[in-house]
């Protein structure tokens, strides 16, 4: 079994500069949007390599196709698994995603191969890890749990890819958990 084991992947991410150009190149150029964008977001536990460290990051998600797209951008010098990659003004791929049903057990199954975990939250309610599989992927796996509450923002945004019309919003900012087309 491989390192997704039975899970399809869902998400491609980037680390980035700049958010809003990120998403106006990857739209122009593959149609990919819009995106929901959280800038400066905080998790509710965070450890990043045994430490309670968190960077201030912000992050857009928009679909493109069935793949999640995720842009983030780092906005200080704080050691993460972002600056593992790449240094402040460096951008480029950074990992997969694979949704799991059964968190621990498949985090379980990522440590019994001999991946170690970089980094490991807990958000919005739901647990994510990030594996530091650069050997392999050439990035880091995130393996991020599927609650029903999340299924159903991610479908939410899979459907205004497929229905998104010329004209309409490319970015929408949450504002306390809320979708806001201001900035």
């Amino acid at each position: 079994m491989g390192i997704l084991g039975n899970y399809p992947l869902f998400q491609q991410a980037y680390l980035v500069n700049n958010i809003d150009e990120s998403i106006q190149k990857w739209h122009d150029l593959f149609g990919a949007g819009p995106f929901s964008v959280t800038d400066h977001h905080k998790c509710d536990t965070f450890d990043y390599r045994g430490t309670p460290q968190e960077a201030d990051v912000s992050y857009a998600f928009g679909y493109l196709g069935d793949t999640m797209i995720q842009f983030i951008v780092q906005h200080d010098e704080t050691p993460s698994i972002y600056r593992d990659m790449y240094k402040n003004g460096e951008e480029g791929f950074h990992h997969i995603a694979y949704l799991v049903t059964d968190f621990q057990a498949e985090r379980q199954r990522l440590l019994d191969m001999g991946f170690a975990p970089a980094c490991e939250l807990f958000a919005d309610g739901v647990h994510a890890s990030y594996f530091d599989t650069r050997e392999v992927t050439g990035g880091f796996t995130e393996i991020h749990g599927d609650p029903p509450h999340i299924l159903g923002i991610f479908a939410e945004w899979r459907r205004a890819h497929e229905i998104m019309k010329p004209g309409d919003p490319l970015i929408w900012r949450r504002k306390e958990g809320r979708r806001s087309t201001d900035k």
